[in-house]
């Protein structure tokens, strides 16, 4: 019965998307691109299916240049871009004229409902507002401390399962996902989510393990199908599909279910008859937007299930986006030891000047001092990027200038391609990421030391932090990471600081503790696979393990 109605769907869809296309000035029918497997199924299977994430992507880069035509779902032309100036003025100069994919950010709606990131318009600048505050500067310093005492929680249960051996093998980033929950769940909402103390994972941190791969990674065609049909349907019907009775949707109602029984706990105890005190002193996130939203015009209050949808979207946001890059910069260590024996040196040399001092631990200065292990993040980030491409719908007719011209199917060189209203462009974040015109000859090796040498002042600004776009995996996650990472400009990350000082802890304390290299016979054992938009690390062949990155962890002597 399901699948009956699935397939009517589909041919409706395809009807009417046959229809637009007739009836749509196709203004992109000269850019070149390359064939599809399937033009019911689009790229969106093609790159789905790659063994590694990007491998398509950058080849077609390099035929056709860091802009070219691709066949979408449905048989629709696509835009895809990884030119720094075209992203440049689609996240930034003109943000608001390119909306979020209705296909893609409807899967953030169905796992949290109405959050900041689904949000759109007057809506998220409503959102925005009132969770300003809570993301200054100063705020997210004075979470350090935390920070830190939760990282010292997993460098001492590491260093105590070491006392009797000489080396233990560790699927780090499954630790890494429990300590970043742990921080999020006290940072966040002053709420102890337990996920490091429980002798197993607590039943949230079981729950959200390797969801974001679990929904995206190999979809059935039908799916791939049925996803994509809503791009073509209004939002009351799209809201009916939260009930499909599929197994990735069943998995989907049951965490967002879990996490309600949590927020709406917490929500109690902040509320203004148990601890009024409490309350109008908590330093956390939510004690600061509640407060910010209680002062607020009626208009723009926040409604409860806004604020329950924005602590799905920070916690979900803290789990494993900033485990599994900071995973991947273990592993990159792992199979670059010289560098990992620099940056040790930098970090014994900053814990001498602190002891000096005679101060227990780092500063932000002190973090921020450590330049080999600040490139080092910044070098994870940009060739493991949590997301690896975002769609976006030009809302108005507009030109898209290039910093790269490409050539068009007559021969002509170009240096802008006009869109029409309604046309997808599909933003390749990890494309740009690994564009030798901007990196460098050696784009595609992990090489940190590139960011001693750059000239920032030469590059086309596309983003908050290291000039990438995308680049921090707070607030970000789902499904299509589009939803809990909002881009570089006007939605640009507001979490993007916690995080970086989060990873900064993170990899000051481990680089300093401990030695990581890779386990025998495992140095084709993982895999950057693509899940949706995203990259996730897996064992090769052994997706259902979930999330996985294990590497050889042994005391530093």
């Amino acid at each position: 019965m399901l699948f009956t109605s699935i397939v009517a769907l589909v041919s409706f869809v395809s009807l009417v998307a046959f229809v637009l296309r007739f009836l749509r000035r196709n203004s992109i029918r000269n850019i070149r691109g390359p064939h599809v497997s399937s033009r019911l199924l689009g790229f969106e299977y093609d790159i789905g299916r790659q063994d590694e994430a990007g491998g398509l992507e950058t080849k077609w880069a390099r035929e056709y240049g860091p802009t070219w035509r691709v066949t979408g779902s449905f048989g629709s032309d696509v835009l895809m871009t990884a030119d720094p100036k075209a992203l440049q003025h689609i996240y930034h100069k003109s943000a608001y004229n390119y909306a979020k994919q209705t296909a893609q950010n409807h899967m953030g709606y169905i796992m949290s409902g109405p959050n900041i990131v689904w949000a759109q318009g007057q809506v998220h600048q409503r959102h925005r507002k009132l969770m300003n505050p809570a993301f200054s500067t100063a705020q997210l310093r004075s979470f350090l401390p935390l920070f830190q005492s939760v990282t010292y929680k997993v460098v001492d249960k590491w260093k105590s399962d070491l006392s009797s051996k000489k080396d233990m093998d560790l699927f780090v980033n499954q630790w890494l996902s429990r300590a970043a929950l742990d921080i999020i769940g006290a940072a966040a909402f002053d709420y102890d989510y337990k996920a490091l103390d429980d002798a197993d994972e607590s039943a949230l941190a079981k729950a959200y393990h390797g969801i974001l791969k679990d929904i995206n990674f190999r979809l059935p065609e039908v799916e791939i199908l049925f996803r994509a049909a809503w791009d073509y349907l209004p939002f009351p019907i799209l809201k009916l599909f939260a009930y499909t009775p599929t197994k990735t949707f069943n998995r989907v109602r049951y965490v967002r279910n879990l996490y309600n029984a949590y927020g709406r706990k917490i929500l109690r105890e902040k509320s203004a008859d148990v601890d009024a005190e409490k309350r109008s002193h908590g330093k956390d996130i939510l004690s600061i937007l509640i407060r910010a939203n209680d002062s607020s015009d009626e208009k723009t209050k926040l409604t409860e299930d806004e604020i329950l949808a924005q602590m799905y979207t920070l916690t979900l946001a803290g789990h494993e986006t900033t485990a599994s890059t900071v995973s991947f910069l273990l592993y990159e260590l792992a199979k670059h030891p010289e560098y990992q024996d620099r940056m040790r040196r930098e970090v014994m040399e900053a814990r001498g000047r602190v002891a000096a001092r005679g101060d227990a631990g780092f500063t932000a200065e002190d973090l921020d001092g450590m330049t080999l292990c600040l490139n080092a993040i910044k070098e994870t980030l940009r060739l493991h990027p949590v997301v690896t491409h975002l769609p976006r719908v030009a809302t108005k007719d507009d030109v898209i200038p290039l910093a790269f011209p490409i050539a068009t199917a007559s021969g002509e060189a170009i240096h802008e391609v006009p869109v029409a209203k309604g046309q997808v462009i599909d933003t390749s974040m990890l494309v740009y990421n690994r564009l030798p015109q901007v990196w460098g000859a050696d784009a595609d090796t992990w090489n940190p030391d590139r960011f001693s040498r750059l000239d920032d002042h030469k590059q086309t600004y596309v983003g908050v932090f290291a000039n990438l776009i995308l680049a921090f995996p707070r607030l970000t996650t789902i499904a299509y990471l589009n939803l809990y990472r909002t881009a570089a400009g006007t939605r640009a990350c507001l979490g993007w600081r916690f995080s970086l000082i989060e990873m900064q802890v993170f990899v000051a304390e481990f680089v300093g503790a401990f030695q990581f290299s890779l386990p025998d016979g495992a140095a084709d054992e993982i895999q950057c696979a693509p899940a949706g938009n995203i990259m996730v690390p897996i064992v090769r062949g052994k997706p259902d393990l979930g999330t996985a990155l294990r590497l050889r962890v042994s005391l530093v002597n």
